[in-house]
């Protein structure tokens, strides 16, 4: 399953949840190898790294973001991805606005974690504190998720 983030500079919230990801299934399903992770922004700047402040906060979760690198969210992003998961409803709108066939798979964090759906701000410019708030939703979110995608998808 190819699962894949989306924000806007692919240096904050997306590149958070994706590694936050990665190790939820390293520490919860060890051995799965059907899951490819990924991420993108909408206005990504190819090559970008990480904000210094994401590599700080995963750092202290013991995750390494330093060799991350922002991509920007392309139609083969939207033709190969399984699933989009986005951190706002504008993000959504905008993948729907440019690729309407993509409409069965794009979803909010929120709305798969919560069946509710609301926005993970975007913590670029502020202080750690804030990064971190924002991990901490997203690591929230994301352990909702992947628990209920890998007991659905379980065939062992």
């Amino acid at each position: 399953m190819r699962i894949l983030f989306v924000c806007t500079g692919n240096t904050c919230r997306s590149s958070m949840a994706e590694v936050i990801a990665r190790k939820w299934l390293k520490d919860n399903a060890p051995g799965r190898t059907d899951f490819e992770l990924a991420s993108a922004g909408l206005a990504a700047y190819p090559g970008s790294p990480a904000s210094p402040e994401a590599i700080e906060v995963m750092s202290m979760a013991g995750i390494d973001l330093i060799k991350h690198r922002a991509k920007r969210f392309c139609g083969e992003h939207a033709d190969k991805s399984d699933v989009i998961i986005t951190m706002t409803d504008g993000h959504k709108q905008a993948i729907l606005n440019s690729f309407p066939a993509a409409a069965l798979k794009v979803f909010t964090l929120s709305e798969l974690a919560d069946s509710r759906s609301y926005d993970i701000s975007d913590p670029i410019g502020q202080p750690a504190a804030i990064y971190l708030k924002c991990a901490r939703e997203i690591q929230e979110l994301v352990n909702k998720i992947f628990h209920k995608i890998v007991k659905q998808t379980d065939t062992r």
